[in-house]
Order: C-alpha cells, then structure tokens, then sequence
C-alpha cells in the first residue's frame, strides 16, 4: 500500500515535467514521509538517489529544530527584573559567595533560579579571573 503510494507520488512529478523532474516542498515531504514508512524503501525509488529523501529528511529536521529554537518576539525574560537585580546584588555584596550559594539564599526566599542562570548573572557582574600562573 505505501510502496505504491510512493511510486505514484513519483509517477506525478514526472508526468508534470517533460525534462527533468522538479520537486517541490509538499512533493519531498510526501516522499520523505512514504520511504520512512517502508523498510525496502531505496528499492522502490526510481527517479531519485537514495541518498536524497536522506539529505531532504535532514533539511527538515534542520528546519523544524531552527523554527522551534526561535525565541517568541512576545515571550518575556523567564526570569523576571527584580530577581535579576537582587541576583546582581547579592554578587556585588557578597563577592566570595558562588552561585549555589546565592541560589540557596534565593530558594530562602522563593524565588526559583537554576544555577546556571545565577552563574550568567554573576559573570555579567564580575568576570572570572584568571589564575596566577606562578609555578
């Protein structure tokens, strides 16, 4: 049933074209769809290389995750101001105190942050130094 569904989708994108077959966007997406459904799938194709529904189905995984990673021009920060700048605080007055720490005194007061998130800030504040370097 699939086998033949993908030589038909084959059949009219030949009978479109006099010369050279043109895919378009639906058309790779149908046949994508249709060989990743068959196990047999490089024997029923006859206009393409196996190697094409391959590349076309990594161009669509590229796309999907591009479009997925965007960030929404209406989100807000995940976290909001004001713990931004108690995070941004609590660095300036406490400078030998870590991330865990400053993430701990947070948790204290109900503010939920990851400590990478914490870490951010506190690089943005005060860069990490570099070691001595004597020996």
């Amino acid at each position: 049933m699939t086998e033949n569904a993908l030589l038909r989708q084959q059949l009219i994108v030949l009978n479109r074209q006099l010369k050279k077959p043109s895919f378009t966007a639906l058309d790779r997406f149908f046949l994508v769809i249709l060989a990743s459904s068959l196990v047999n799938w490089k024997q029923v194709l006859l206009i393409l290389k196996p190697d094409t529904p391959l590349r076309w189905h990594r161009q669509g995984f590229r796309l999907f995750w591009k479009l997925k990673s965007k960030p929404n021009k209406n989100s807000q920060p995940k976290i909001a101001q004001q713990t931004i700048d108690l995070i941004r605080e609590m660095v300036a007055n406490n400078p030998l105190w870590g991330a865990e720490r400053i993430r701990g005194e947070l948790l204290k007061l109900e503010i939920k942050v990851a400590r990478r998130t914490v870490q951010r800030y506190r690089q943005q504040i005060r860069p990490t130094r570099p070691s001595s370097g004597l020996k």
